[in-house]
């Protein structure tokens, strides 16, 4: 900001830094969790192990959880005064 960036831009570079890491991160998880498919059908009661509505409703949850921890920081960095976060370094 102290460079000309609005805080739009501040909190579009997290967010979108955050979403890169959430979609990386959801898609190794549901590959990983394929892959061991077996295990996990022996783990869950009543439950498939590749059922879909439980995935959905993980990823979803699992992708707000990101979302909300990547948004109130970003929010908040985008109130601090430049001529403020200069001068403290």
């Amino acid at each position: 900001m102290a460079l000309g960036a609005t805080a739009r831009d501040v909190l579009k570079l997290v967010l979108r830094q955050a979403a890169v890491l959430t979609v990386a991160a959801t898609v190794g998880g549901v590959l990983v969790s394929l892959a061991v498919n077996r295990l996990l059908g022996s783990l869950l009661f009543g439950v498939k192990a590749a059922d879909p509505l439980a995935g959905s409703i993980a990823v979803f949850t699992l992708a707000l959880v990101a979302f909300s921890a990547s948004y109130l920081p970003a929010r908040r960095a985008t109130k601090v005064d430049p001529i403020v976060a200069l001068r403290y370094e």
